[in-house]
């Protein structure tokens, strides 16, 4: 069993496909088994909680398929919860994860003071070290 397990937070199936190469990667570097969360919540006032666990279903399984076709040791996680920064922190502890990675989205300055900022909050809140993949990157850690 390896010392080192990445929890890996993913936003969209968009986000899947775009870090999955990447994961695969960075996994076989450390020798690392990866837990891969999405926390599912209504997008608007309009979208159902099923339709956000459809979503949250698909953006997993992607990036699973990818890293088990890779044999990387991989489990998946699906959370439910209003403060995403939290979940994903309080879980990155549960399982004894010893780095969070995440990406970040095309948000700009504007729409993170009104949405509010997760990435910015996972690093104030972590006690793990964190590694943010900007929205517009692409290659190997």
């Amino acid at each position: 069993m390896s010392d080192s397990r990445l929890l890996v937070a993913v936003s969209s199936p968009w986000a899947s496909q775009k870090v999955a190469a990447a994961i695969v990667d960075l996994a076989r570097r450390l020798d690392s088994e990866i837990l891969v969360v999405h926390v599912a919540r209504p997008q608007d006032e309009d979208e159902d909680e099923s339709t956000a666990k459809k979503r949250g279903e698909q953006t997993l399984k992607l990036l699973i398929d990818t890293l088990r076709e890779a044999q990387i040791k991989t489990e998946a996680v699906m959370l439910f919860s209003d403060d995403v920064a939290k979940a994903i922190v309080n879980t990155a502890k549960a399982r004894k994860c010893t780095m969070i990675v995440l990406g970040l989205t095309k948000k700009s300055t504007w729409q993170r003071l009104i949405a509010g900022n997760m990435p910015e909050s996972i690093l104030r809140q972590s006690e793990l070290p964190v590694l943010i993949c900007p929205a517009n990157w692409s290659g190997r850690v």
